[in-house]
């Protein structure tokens, strides 16, 4: 596991929940691989109760299964959870797209997603840690909604996006340099669509960048198939 120090106001059961999440999204904490509470509870130099409400919660998202008897164990990978979160993300996204070009947004706003794209680019150039450049993804993302203002929703979508970002963390360390070179290409084509305010462009760009995962999808599951529940045509 990956850990970090304990943020400012967080108990033991957040940092527990927080530390769980993250290393399940970022594939530490691998599908399938089995959860045991002593361990989990020594990793984290915490007691068994609070590593316990967290592996509950983790059961409420989908996450962990807890058999009785048996133990905790990391879900598999589902794609019909992945085409769910993808129609909400993609529906917010386009919404998003449409309101920055009918509206327009403040030049400090594109200008912040100006220079986050430069540092996708500048970044890619080394960068070996996927990790980094799936983070610059995120924060392009989060900048578009917060130019419109639109945070509380980008907050709440991304609570829904746990199984979507396994499978984004799974394409990174698979596809590497492929996979940075379509973000990124699809970035610059939705920020030149916003500097036109083309909002049929933008969406039509955004919907082939969130839908790429089904054209990964084959080579996904040759490199790790235990990862995933059955495989369904899409």
């Amino acid at each position: 596991m990956k850990l970090e120090e304990k943020r400012p106001g967080e108990n033991a059961r957040m940092y527990a929940q927080r530390m769980i999440l993250d290393n399940i999204i970022n594939l530490e904490l691998p599908p399938g691989s089995a959860l045991s509470e002593n361990e989990l509870s020594l990793a984290l130099r915490l007691s068994r109760t609070p590593v316990r409400e967290a592996l509950i919660e983790m059961g409420r998202l989908g996450l962990v299964e807890i058999i009785p008897q048996k133990g905790s164990f990391v879900t598999r990978i589902d794609y019909e959870l992945i085409e769910e979160s993808k129609f909400m993300r993609l529906s917010l996204e386009n919404s998003v797209l449409r309101l920055i070009c009918g509206q327009g947004i403040s030049e400090e706003s594109m200008e912040r997603i100006r220079h986050c794209m430069a540092a996708q680019k500048t970044t890619a150039e080394t960068c070996t840690d996927y990790g980094i450049m799936m983070q610059l993804d995120k924060e392009f993302h989060r900048l578009l909604f917060a130019s419109v203002g639109k945070l509380r929703t980008h907050e709440f979508l991304q609570t829904q996006m746990v199984h979507f970002d396994r499978l984004r963390t799974l394409a990174y360390e698979t596809l590497k340099k492929a996979k940075v070179d379509q973000m990124i290409n699809d970035h610059e084509n939705v920020l030149y669509a916003l500097e036109k305010r083309d909002g049929e462009l933008a969406e039509m760009v955004m919907t082939r960048h969130l839908t790429r995962h089904e054209i990964d999808k084959k080579e996904l599951d040759n490199y790790c198939p235990d990862y995933f529940t059955q495989i369904v045509d899409m």
